[in-house]
């Protein structure tokens, strides 16, 4: 699924990769991509803002304390695992 030009950076891929794009961990030409595609598609700037909330809710509860990182790859795999099983 893509909200534009067969060029645009594709739904999936965003929505795949929102945390690295709110954890700063893309490059900065995937970066502005993402960036870009957000501005233009309303539906994934809607799973940006609801997956920007989890993020600062599970800060909050979790104080400061950093996730292992192995913590935080089951949680990115299950996230994965429900928007295939979901079809997004």
């Amino acid at each position: 699924m893509s909200c534009g030009d067969p060029h645009d950076t594709d739904c999936r891929e965003v929505l795949d990769r929102v945390f690295e794009f709110l954890d700063g961990e893309m490059t900065e030409e995937d970066t502005a991509r993402i960036r870009e595609h957000l501005e233009d598609c309303s539906p994934c700037l809607s799973e940006y803002h609801l997956d920007t909330a989890l993020k600062a809710l599970v800060r909050r509860s979790c104080g400061c304390e950093p996730a292992p990182d192995d913590l935080r790859r089951r949680i990115l795999l299950k996230i994965t695992e429900v928007r295939v099983q979901l079809g997004g």
